[in-house]
Order: structure tokens, then C-alpha cells, then sequence
């Protein structure tokens, strides 16, 4: 894979850049209000950022999260389709951008990009902050409705992150499906919780129905052996926290962990992980325990000990979200 081209220092530099000016005061009671709203009821007509205050403050909060969990699922699509890049990139809902700049960390080089979205006031903060990521100086920031209207030109990739949620079940049948008539992969992120989940695995299901392949996190295309109300399937990226970040949650730590749910699939022939680390391992005194999604669509728990000689070393390294065995063993 190709070296980023866009690290997550130099998204945090540029969006602490938006904040001055604004006092601290504002920003917190503007990122809690925002945080309120999209924790409600569904938006209908008016969108929730409403102007410069309020997108520079939830951009410089959810930027980085958004970023290193969609660069996340991106890594992980990535390692499934070593020869492949995106010639060009559709992001729906993008808002501020977040995706796109995980794309050009994902992938070397610069692209067209369109990024679709119905608050203008993001659209043109995304605009400003993206000056600074060379690669994405070929970027169309376009106001559109996302709904059952929606039509998308064809592309190599559509990214999808952090917007079912705020969709009608309509709308997001509609979304995803004119994601999956007009890409060659689609990348879809939703929060990391039962709920975001679900709306995953509807999207997979569709996706499938369409014809594409799972490329991550699933090693297999067939159901999800989750049994639904069970358990759930979600994985963490590590952020780290800015002031904004602190203030507004009261918490020390310089990091936070971001959980997320994902789908990555292709019309294109992929090359899944064998098994996918879906819990965080547990170490314990000369072993380590790896729960695992399988290829032969089962859950399974692996015990991998001192006599496993170097694959106990790798799954002392292993994190969660990892594929295993790892690629080189």
C-alpha cells in the first residue's frame, strides 16, 4: 500500500485552524447541540449544520474520528484488492469531507472527487479545509438531496460514511442501491452500535443481491453468522483527542477509541482475509485468545500458545479488525 499522502496530523492542524476566532464557550455548546440533534429524531428539510459556527466546531470534533475509522475500513478493502485503486471517487453525504481525505491516505496519487452533500455551509468549509491535502485539488463539492431521487455518474468508488443513520429505510434502500448501480466498490460506515450494524448488514445484503463481492470486514459473502439482537459486529480506531475533544467530553486521555461498523465490496474479484479478528484478543499467560470470523461463515474462538512458535508472536501483535493469520505467516 502505498504511503499516505494526507496524515491525520495535517487534517488536525488544518481544522484547528477553523476554530479561531470562536471561543472555546461557543464551540463546546455548539458541538453538544449538534451531538443532541443527531442523537433525535430523523432530519427532514432543514439541515443540522447551519452555518460557519456550527460546521467548524462538529468538524473540528467528528473530523478525525470519521477519518480514522473510514481510513480503517479502507486499509482493511485495500489489503483485499492489492492491485486496485480508485481512478476517481464519489462521497455521499461526505459533508466536510472526511472520506475523501481518508482516500488519498488510502491510495497515492490525486483523482477526480465529488462529494454530495445537503448542507451547503459543509460543503464549503470541506472546500476550505481540503486546500490543504494536495490531492484532492480536483474536488466538485456539489448540494444535492440524499434520498430516493438520487442518481450518481458512474465511478470507480462511492464512500458512505456516517449517513444511513439520518435516512428514511427508503432513502437508504435508495442510496444504497444507486451506490451499487453506479460504483465499482462501495465503502459504507455507520456508528458502532447494534443499530449501525443493522443498517450495515441491510446494506450488505443489497450489495450482494447486486452482484458484489465482500471484500472486508467479511471473509465470505454469505449471511452474517450474527444472530441478529445477539451480538453485533464493529470494530475501533484509535483518535486523538483535540482541546475541542476534551472540553466538550470532560476527559483527560489524550485519545479516544471511535467504534464502527463496515462494509467493503466490489464488482471486481477480491481477496478476503481468511478470518477477521472481530473482538479485541484476550492475552493471557502464554496464550492468546482470537475470536474470529470464518471463511466457512461460522464464529469461532482460536487459542494460540507459546508452542505455536511465531504465530504466537503475531497474535500477541494482533489488534482487533485484523485479518488472521497475518498475510506474511
Amino acid at each position: 500500500m502505498n504511503a499516505p499522502v494526507a496524515p491525520a496530523e495535517t487534517l488536525r492542524a488544518a481544522l484547528a485552524a477553523l476554530l479561531d476566532g470562536l471561543p472555546a464557550r461557543q464551540a463546546g455548546q455548539a458541538v453538544e447541540r449538534l451531538i443532541a440533534n443527531y442523537r433525535g429524531t430523523t432530519p427532514t428539510d432543514t439541515p443540522i449544520l447551519r452555518d460557519r459556527a456550527d460546521v467548524a466546531a462538529y468538524a473540528a470534533y467528528r473530523m478525525p474520528a470519521t477519518f480514522e475509522a473510514v481510513r480503517s475500513a479502507l486499509d482493511a478493502f485495500a489489503a483485499a484488492v492489492p492491485e486496485w485503486a480508485p481512478g476517481d471517487h464519489v462521497d455521499v453525504g461526505g459533508g466536510t469531507g472526511a472520506a475523501t481525505w481518508a482516500v488519498s491516505a488510502t491510495w497515492d496519487g490525486e483523482r477526480p472527487v465529488t462529494v454530495i452533500d445537503w448542507s451547503e455551509p459543509a460543503l464549503a468549509l470541506g472546500r476550505e479545509v481540503a486546500a490543504a491535502n494536495p490531492g484532492l485539488r480536483n474536488t466538485r463539492w456539489q448540494r444535492s438531496r440524499i434520498g430516493t431521487a438520487l442518481t450518481l455518474e458512474a465511478t470507480d468508488l462511492v464512500t458512505v460514511s456516517y449517513v444511513l443513520n439520518e435516512l428514511t429505510g427508503p432513502d437508504r434502500a435508495a442510496l444504497v442501491d444507486a451506490a451499487a448501480t453506479a460504483a465499482r466498490a462501495v465503502v459504507i460506515v455507520e456508528p458502532g452500535t447494534p443499530d449501525g450494524y443493522a443498517r450495515v448488514i441491510e446494506a450488505r445484503d443489497r450489495l450482494v443481491a447486486a452482484g458484489f463481492q465482500i471484500a472486508a470486514p467479511c471473509p465470505h459473502s454469505a449471511a452474517c453468522p450474527i444472530v441478529p439482537g445477539q451480538d453485533w459486529c464493529h470494530f475501533s480506531a484509535r483518535v486523538s483527542r483535540s482541546s475541542l475533544h476534551r472540553q466538550v467530553k470532560g476527559g483527560s486521555l489524550a485519545y479516544e477509541d471511535e467504534k464502527f461498523a463496515y462494509v467493503a465490496a466490489a464488482r471486481f474479484p477480491v481477496a478476503p482475509a481468511p478470518s477477521r479478528v472481530v473482538r479485541r484478543p484476550q492475552i493471557r499467560k502464554g496464550q492468546v485468545l482470537l475470536d474470529l470470523c470464518e471463511t466457512d461463515e461460522r464464529l469461532s474462538r482460536r487459542t494460540v500458545t507459546k508452542r505455536h512458535g511465531d504465530l504466537y508472536k503475531a497474535a500477541r501483535d494482533a489488534d482487533w479488525g485484523d485479518a488472521w493469520p497475518p498475510a506474511d505467516r
